[in-house]
């Protein structure tokens, strides 16, 4: 998932709502108990523009990498045909990201851009940065604003 919190719990809480409900439903589906996810969520910050664009891509080209589907079009989890096709989607509220929507002056432009965004495969540097950073919690952006952010205490390790 992508996010832009309203506030800096507000990935946490998300997350903590979506494991109960979602645990609530499951196991009452198979007559089960407990918890379904046996470790903790992870997460970085992106910071926008090159960052939000390479997660977007990273996310929508997970299940192709996975072997599921050939395009990320085929996926019906995905945001893709939302964000490329300006498909509703009954699944999931999505509502784009202020970096999605500067891709265009309208949304036939947007999503022209968007799929264009997937003509080439991901960058192998790029994908191992999003995945240590996502597994370690830190940033995954541009050197200065790693540095603004360790000055303000809140990231011990910037190395990504």
């Amino acid at each position: 998932m992508l996010l832009s919190p309203g506030s800096a719990d507000g990935c946490q809480l998300m997350m903590k709502e979506l494991a109960h409900h979602y645990s609530h439903y499951f196991n009452r589906d198979l007559g089960r108990s407990g918890p379904l996810w046996g470790g903790r969520y992870y997460s970085c910050i992106a910071e926008s523009s090159l960052y939000v664009l390479a997660c977007y891509r990273y996310i929508e080209l997970n299940p192709v990498r996975a072997g599921l589907v050939r395009q990320p079009a085929e996926y019906r989890w995905s945001s893709h045909g939302a964000n490329a096709e300006g498909q509703a989607s009954s699944l999931v509220a999505v509502s784009a990201h202020e970096e999605l929507l500067a891709l265009g002056t309208d949304d036939a432009a947007r999503r022209g851009s968007y799929k264009n965004l997937f003509s080439d495969s991901l960058d192998e540097t790029l994908l191992r940065r999003i995945r240590k950073a996502t597994a370690g919690g830190l940033p995954l952006a541009s050197e200065t604003f790693k540095a603004r952010i360790a000055s303000a205490g809140s990231v011990s390790d910037t190395s990504v």
